[in-house]
This record gives structure tokens, sequence and C-alpha cells, in this order.
């Protein structure tokens, strides 16, 4: 154990012995990969001198923009729709609360792993009447093999930096001790960068038939870092 500090005990330490020098590396792994999955998000929007014709014509378009993104079957992973508002516009002259029109919006979310679809999608989205769209939003599954794939070679980076220090000595290591995440030990986390987006948004078109926007997947970085410790049979110094 190490010798306890003012604020407490502190964490013990595994010193190496004579016999049995421990060595302690660090591995990182820095991949870039395609992404697998792209979300957009969709805001239908109505108005109308009541509140009535606000939500009828809201479910309409509502409902337009929906069965668009439904079309694209297998393309679409994932859709659910967020937040609903209809909210009144109060006249700016004159007294008391007089409406002046009701305004309402729905806020759809698809996440497509079809890019080529993607672009076709976006397009055909921005040309319904008051839609906006917004992204498209790059981004890996949570359980991406690029994950595993970094986290191995965070290892690998590992080991081989091992054996780098120990035939600088004239040895060889002998077993591993531990080996843990960043961060599995009180460590602070070293920050990932987050994967970057693009954002765009469109107004409907005036023509009936636009051509499919050309989307390019934005590459997303994936990183993992490990420390390892090791035994190493005894150098001749």
């Amino acid at each position: 154990m190490s010798a306890p500090t003012p604020d407490g005990p502190g964490p013990a330490v595994p010193y190496g012995t004579p016999d049995a020098p421990r060595l302690a590396v660090r591995g990182e792994a820095h991949l870039e990969v395609d992404p697998e999955t792209a979300r957009i998000t969709v805001t239908v929007a109505s108005r109308g001198k009541d509140r009535t014709a606000a939500l009828h014509d809201l479910t309409g378009r509502n409902t337009t923009a929906l069965d668009l993104i439904k079309s694209y079957g297998d393309a679409v992973e994932h859709l659910e729709t967020g937040a609903f508002t209809i909210s009144p516009e109060l006249k700016d002259k004159g007294r008391g609360e007089r409406v002046h029109a009701y305004h309402g919006r729905v806020h759809i979310t698809a996440e497509l792993t079809d890019f080529t679809a993607l672009g076709e999608l976006t397009t055909r989205l921005a040309d319904l009447d008051l839609t906006r769209v917004d992204g498209p939003w790059w981004s890996l599954r949570p359980d991406s093999p690029a994950h595993r794939r970094a986290r191995q070679q965070a290892v690998h980076e590992a080991v081989r930096r091992a054996r780098e220090y120990a035939e600088a000595l004239g040895t060889t290591l002998t077993a591993l001790v531990e080996l843990a995440d960043i961060g599995a030990e009180n460590t602070p986390p070293q920050p990932q960068a987050p994967g970057r987006m693009r954002s765009m948004a469109y107004a409907a078109a005036a023509e009936d038939t636009t051509p499919a926007l050309d989307l390019e997947p934005q590459r997303q970085h994936v990183r993992a870092a490990v420390n390892a410790r090791f035994t190493m049979a005894p150098p001749r110094l």
C-alpha cells in the first residue's frame, strides 16, 4: 500500500521488484471510417386564420411528410415524431387579446442507412409546402465494428510499445499484469472528438421537379486508449 496522504489513503501503485520489473505503457488507436447512419430533422408547419384550419393543414402536411419518408422502406432505420405545437399569433395593434392567426408545427426525426436515398429524400421533403429539413448528421452505431477494431488496435499498440522498451533494456516481457480502459481507474478520460456534422435547411422549391442532392458522407473519427502493465525478465544493466 502507498503512504497515506492528507486527503486520505492513496491508491496502491503496482511497483515491480528487481527480479520482476514492471513496465507501464499506454496504447492508443485512431481510425477514420465511413459513417453508418445519417439523421435528418423535418419541421412541418401550417398557418390558418382559426385553430381548426391550422390543425387541418398541419395534419395533412404531417401525413404527407411521414408517408414520403416511409415510402423509402428499409432505407429508413428509425422514424419518430417529436414536439408538436399550435400557438396563436396576436394582433400588434388594438386592445385585448385578439388572435390574428394560428401557427402549427410538428418535428419529425428520420435516421437513414442508404445515403443515396438520403439525397433524394431530403430534396423531395424540401419540395413540400412549409417544410424545413435540417441535417444530415452523420454517425456510427454504438455497436459498430469500428469501435471494436479501435480497441484491439490500442491493445496491440500497447504490447508493441512495451516490447520496444524491453528490447531497449536487452530483455523480454514475461507477463501481462493489468490492462485497463483509460478512465477505468479514476483517470480522467480522454475527450472524444465529436462526430462533425453538416447542417442544412431548405425552403420549399418553386419547381415541381428538383434534382436530388449529392450528399458526401462525412468520415467519422474513432479513438481508443488503454493502460497496460507488464513484467519483464531482469535486464542486465
